[in-house]
């Protein structure tokens, strides 16, 4: 690198300002604290039998029972009969179950198509089932299926009865829906362009409201062909609908339509490599029959639904359960309420969580997602509580019963009830902490309201590893000091806790905040680069010596002056000075702050001169003068000291390259000079003692500079010889001006007269 005392002056400019940016205030490492407080914190973390208040305080969830226990994958749908009997449709086996009040449970029906989507019951107790891919309706009574309405259509999605005994069929592939007034006997209803319905509820005026898949409309219908659009949801599918008395109603929709539609592209990309399509479900289900033949088609949504295939006899069925290609900043799924006069209103949204029905409470909804299985219940204030997590892959349906919930499942087909006062026990694991780098554990303290009979109590594990797995250390003996239990799991950098807590007699526990204290490995600082540049800068004492003078002379046209002291030279004094800047750029991966030396050495040298000491600036400046010509590193050497204990502290260093300091112009000695007839010839040679010459021109009596060459044809060596060659010169005296610059801009320069 070469270095001119006159150019770069924008580049040293550009240092200087980098040397002004500060970064903005960041404690020095030290003890850093994990603190958890509120329920946006808490949210994160895995529950089991806990529940998060929308304070964010953790207690003892509902007691969780199990109402049914099938061998099925999931439970599709869930109906009850007047008579609080359950009916469950569960795939992959196309299996209806009946389950009585006191919770015999038996099977009630086992369909020739895999999947029985939807269920639901009339008011004398008979049972409706829909089956796909084969879309047909079965009329179940006395145990015995009959075949009710076949609307030649792929799927059966949704059922429900209207107030005169209809029975409405939500149809796809065509987004059909079907009025079927008795067996064999359906009329279509409504056409909706769409592909998929996929939800049919009756409001309280008895019109039919619909929800479509894959524009995520929602329809009110009012007679055969007649709808009217109630909201257009930004989310493809419309899943749960729930009407309320005074006129309103909720909707849930999910499926981000963005990241779906990336899902697309990347599925047909997968395809073309492969030669084969493979479409990616909430749940992907792939059936295999025992037969020869293709195998069966998936529907591509995130609906948690299969698709259709033509029968197969004794399928064979594998389960599992994918969440849709995650896109940051889009949503997955929300709740709405469209109110009387058709406003909406979002109660809430999420971009991690698909929500997949809805129940209303008294001053309160309910609603489930697939994060886990869980439960949330929403206030008026649009405040959201966690109710519980299932610990399956989705709670697929919820149905009120008996001043409580009950909850069907997928991942494995189930239906809970959420009982009236809180269970025994229940842990919450937080989510995992990223220390930034290999820490020393502190302790561990919280604050929490423990009543008789209760208890909490707290683990802890570590690990390098950013999810947890076998590398990691086994959970720590219990902690049990509120005020602070030292961490006794390895030093690491990923590190999570687990609250324990257990309640009698209905009272729980409540957990209000969780702190963890660790103090980091400290980090060496890190020096990105190293630069060096010149500037010119205004010399105060050549401005002063320029801007005043011991004489005024004033010249006449008859040569006389206005002094008798005689009339002095005025000189032209160099209107800057040359000054070099030594600029880096350096970080603390800690945020400490940094302290820094500078030291120089010339090539020739075998020590290390310090330059600066004990700067916090990121540049130093000096006269360039002080630093004779030739080739010279700069170190920087940069220190934490002043934020960690002495033997703690880190400093990192960095070597510049080379860097070639040239103050001093080359050198011209004129050799021949022959002048004759109006034409010269000038012969010159130009040398410098540090840098190769790059450049030489002559100007004839102060006119514009014209560019040479040397005589060997290339300007690239320490002595260049050159001649120049003038005809056609007026009578008279001329000036010329040679001038040849170095590698480091500084120039030279030597005149001829010419007489």
């Amino acid at each position: 690198m070469i270095v001119s005392t006159r150019h770069l002056v924008c580049a040293a400019a550009f240092a200087a300002l980098l040397s002004l940016v500060k970064v903005p205030g960041v404690l020095a490492s030290g003890t850093a604290s994990w603190e958890m407080d509120s329920y946006t914190d808490f949210v994160r973390g895995r529950f089991d039998g806990v529940s998060l208040s929308r304070d964010g305080r953790l207690s003892l969830a509902p007691k969780l029972e199990t109402v049914f226990s099938s061998d099925q994958a999931v439970v599709w749908s869930v109906a009850e009969a007047p008579d609080g009997t359950l009916y469950a449709a569960t795939g992959h086996r196309g299996r209806v179950y009946r389950i009585d009040r006191a919770g015999k449970v038996s099977l009630l029906w086992t369909a020739e198509q895999p999947e029985v989507f939807a269920i639901t019951v009339d008011r004398a107790g008979i049972v409706y089932a829909g089956t796909s891919p084969d879309g047909k309706v079965y009329r179940i009574e006395n145990g015995k299926a009959t075949e009710y309405f076949a609307p030649k259509t792929r799927y059966i999605w949704s059922l429900t009865e209207g107030a005169d005994g209809i029975l409405y069929v939500g149809t796809g592939d065509q987004g059909k829906i079907f009025r079927v007034g008795s067996a064999g006997k359906g009329e279509l209803y409504y056409e909706t362009g769409q592909s998929h319905i996929t939800g049919l509820a009756i409001d309280t005026q008895g019109r039919l409201l619909a929800g479509t898949e894959p524009n995520g409309l929602l329809y009110r219908i009012t007679a055969k062909d007649k709808a009217f659009v109630l909201y257009d949801s930004s989310l493809p599918e419309v899943r749960a609908i729930l009407p309320m008395p005074d006129g309103s109603v909720y909707a849930a929709a999910l499926g981000g339509s963005v990241a779906k539609r990336l899902q697309s592209s990347q599925q047909a990309t997968q395809g073309a490599a492969t030669g084969s399509t493979v479409n990616t479900l909430t749940t992907t289900i792939t059936v295999e029959a025992q037969q020869s033949g293709p195998g069966p088609e998936l529907k591509p949504s995130d609906s948690n639904k299969p698709s259709q295939q033509p029968p197969a006899p004794t399928p064979q069925v594998t389960t599992q359960f994918t969440p849709v290609t995650d896109v940051t900043g889009v949503e997955k799924s929300a709740v709405y309420r469209i109110n009387p006069d058709n406003t909406v209103e979002t109660l809430w949204s999420s971009k991690e969580e698909n929500v997949y029905d809805l129940l209303a409470l008294d001053r309160q909804l309910v609603f489930s997602t697939d994060e886990n299985g869980r439960i949330y219940s929403l206030a008026p204030d649009r405040r959201v509580t966690l109710l519980l997590e299932t610990r399956q892959g989705e709670t697929t349906r919820l149905l009120p019963s008996d001043h409580s919930v009950l909850a069907a499942t997928g991942n494995m087909g189930r239906i809970f009830r959420l009982g009236e006062t809180p269970g025994s026990s229940g842990w919450y694991e937080a989510p995992v902490h990223d220390a930034g780098t290999a820490s020393r554990w502190g302790s561990l303290s919280w604050r929490a309201e423990v009543p008789a009979g209760s208890s909490v109590q707290f683990r802890t594990r570590s690990g390098n590893s950013a999810k947890p797995d076998r590398t990691w250390s086994d959970w720590s003996e219990p902690l049990t000091n509120a005020a602070g239990s030292r961490v006794s799991s390895p030093n690491a950098r990923y590190i999570e806790w687990k609250a324990e807590m257990t309640g009698s007699g209905g009272a729980t526990p409540s957990i209000v905040s969780v702190s963890l204290a660790y103090l980091p490995q400290n980090s060496p600082p890190v020096i990105r680069n190293i630069s060096v540049t010149t500037q010119a800068v205004a010399s105060s004492q050549n401005a002063k010596s320029s801007s005043s003078s011991a004489y005024t002379v004033t010249v006449t046209d008859t040569s006389e002056t206005a002094t008798s002291a005689g009339t002095p030279t005025q000189t032209l004094p160099r209107a800057t000075t040359q000054q070099i800047t030594v600029s880096w750029q350096a970080d603390d991966p800690d945020g400490d702050r940094l302290v820094y030396n500078v030291y120089f050495r010339g090539d020739d040298e075998t020590q290390w001169k310090l330059f600066k000491a004990d700067t916090h600036d990121s540049s130093v400046t000096a006269d360039a003068d002080v630093l004779a010509d030739g080739k010279y590193f700069f170190r920087v050497v940069a220190s934490d000291r002043e934020s960690n204990p002495p033997p703690l502290a880190r400093e990192s260093q960095l070597v510049s390259t080379p860097v070639l300091i040239d103050n001093t112009p080359p050198a011209i000695t004129v050799g021949m000079v022959r002048y004759t007839g109006g034409a010269a010839h000038i012969e010159f040679q130009a040398a410098d003692a540090a840098s190769p010459l790059r450049h030489c021109e002559y100007s004839l009596d102060a006119s514009s500079w014209v560019p040479l060459e040397a005589s060997d044809g290339v300007i690239d060596s320490l002595r260049e010889s050159f001649s120049l060659d003038l005809s056609g010169l007026a009578p008279g005296e001329h000036v010329v001006v040679v001038r040849a610059a170095d590698s480091a801009n500084n120039s030279g320069v030597a005149k001829v007269i010419l007489r």
